[in-house]
């Protein structure tokens, strides 16, 4: 089995793959941006967060689903399937009556979203050499990039202008571009053969990561709630585990996961996912907050972050050539704590620079920390299971994300408990609860002083989990020679070890 394109054509593949990607990344942004204006339309504020959550629920839970099945059906019918899903669920979102149906739509985007970004990366990996992929994969992270700063500006329009329902319409067309474009210029050859589809698996792993995502996003529901869930994780997870020795197609082979190389990359994806989610969520509020400065200004560390991340990824085929795989990703791994110590040298009296500085760092570093990981696990398998490794990557960092948010935020409560007395706490909570609440936070040295104190705790576990990275990639098994060549294909594997 095996993907081919006319070379004349792939730029129309990178193309197709662009806009399947911008229409999800830019998602997120833009329905951050109207989903007030939304809630004052539907009501239901206190199930604000499911409409985020039901999201990423499905798209982290399909993602490892989507990378197996293109594995066996082929990558270009699980691409358009899940666009298809995706695009149902814009289409039926716009039309949204109340908040619980909004969630059930997003749920349903969430299903086909899934597929996009693990299917399309290893689209990429089947077309491209390893010295020509790191070029294309800086194209497409720069559509990331370009999203971030779309997504806040399309919503502001949307929503002043048109229906908010636009802002899950404004799909339609883009996805069509995208499916067709996969329809037309992308061909694969696969050879027909029976499959033996894992549907006990496949729901046995729905209902475990399910189970772990809901606990990790509702930790303030209460041990009632919690304990319930966490056997069902247990449960579910020990005979998924069962299962999957046993089945002749497993959704998730043991055997693969295991292998040095994919363990140790997808534990430092892992972990950098967890150190980045701190920074993106702990840092703006630092900046507003405690340094005093306007919403803008805690954007634009975020924005280096967003500039060092692409620029990291579109440099690194000319690192692969000068230092080589192994340097540039130990490079990148340095890079990444060096990029969260600057978050320690934060005071009330810095300037936001200091903090975009940190940030730029740290997104550089994840930018060869990222491409390298997917390029080391793509080389190191055959097409058969290139989806399916590939997919494991996107699934380390989705769980990352979530364990990252969930963790750092109980540690800063922890550090506004233990820095303020009881009343000091309180009064912390309560500006904080006010829509002016960081803006109004400079106005009682006490209280911002304690949230300082207290959202440094959480920039040391930014550190901790950033080092705890650097430490784990140096674990990861590659030759000191990889990538300097510019070997064929069959070569490039051979110079990675398993």
């Amino acid at each position: 089995m095996s993907t081919t394109v006319d070379r004349s054509r792939r730029p129309l593949v990178i193309v197709s793959i662009m806009l399947a990607t911008f229409m999800v990344a830019v998602e997120a942004t833009i329905v951050a941006t109207a989903m007030p204006h939304i809630v004052g339309q539907l009501g239901g504020f206190t199930y604000y967060s499911w409409v985020f959550s039901a999201f990423l629920l499905a798209q982290s839970t399909t993602t490892v689903i989507y990378g197996k099945l293109s594995d066996i059906f082929g990558r270009k019918p699980m691409l358009v399937g899940g666009i298809l899903i995706f695009l149902v669920g814009s289409a039926l979102a716009g039309f949204a009556w109340s908040m619980a149906s909004l969630i059930a739509f997003r749920l349903l985007q969430g299903l086909g979203a899934g597929a996009i970004q693990p299917v399309t990366m290893t689209i990429v990996g089947d077309l491209y050499k390893l010295e020509e992929r790191a070029k294309v994969q800086g194209v497409l992270a720069s559509v990331w990039a370009v999203s971030a700063v779309i997504g806040p500006l399309a919503g502001g329009i949307i929503v002043d202008n048109l229906s908010w329902a636009w802002i899950f319409w404004i799909n339609l067309p883009v996805g069509v571009l995208a499916i067709a474009g996969f329809i037309f210029f992308l061909h694969e050859r696969i050879t027909p053969r029976e499959a033996k589809i894992d549907y006990l698996g496949t729901i046995l792993f729905s209902i475990s990561i399910i189970s772990l995502l809901v606990i990790l996003t509702e930790t303030d529901s209460g041990f009632a709630v919690l304990c319930p869930l966490a056997i069902v994780f247990v449960v579910s997870g020990i005979l998924f585990l069962w299962q999957e020795r046993r089945a002749p197609e497993p959704i998730i082979s043991i055997a693969l996961w295991s292998r040095r190389l994919i363990a140790t990359s997808n534990a430092a994806t892992l972990l950098a996912g967890m150190a980045l989610i701190g920074l993106t969520t702990v840092l703006p509020i630092y900046v507003q907050g405690v340094l005093g400065r306007s919403p803008l200004e805690a954007g634009f560390t975020l924005t280096m972050l967003i500039v060092g991340w692409p620029l990291a990824v579109m440099l690194s085929s000319r690192f692969f050539r000068v230092f080589g795989i192994r340097r540039t990703l130990r490079g990148g791994s340095f890079m990444f704590p060096l990029g969260a110590l600057f978050l320690l040298f934060l005071t009330p009296e810095s300037s936001p620079v200091l903090a975009g500085v940190g940030s730029f760092l740290m997104g550089f570093g994840m930018g060869l920390i990222s491409l390298t990981s997917v390029v080391l696990v793509q080389e190191s398998v055959e097409w058969s299971m290139r989806g399916s490794a590939t997919a494991s990557i996107i699934f380390s960092r989705s769980l990352g994300n979530t364990l990252g948010a969930t963790a750092l935020g109980a540690i800063m409560n922890v550090g506004i408990s233990h820095y303020g007395s009881g009343e000091l706490a309180s009064r912390l909570h309560n500006i904080l609860n006010q829509p002016t609440g960081l803006s109004d936070l400079g106005a009682d040295v006490a209280i911002r002083n304690v949230f300082d104190a207290a959202l440094h705790w959480s920039f040391w576990g930014v550190v901790i989990v950033a080092v705890t990275t650097f430490a784990t990639i140096w674990l990861i098994p590659v030759a000191h020679d990889a990538g300097r060549r510019t070997p064929l294909k069959t070569d490039a594997q051979d110079a990675m070890t398993h």
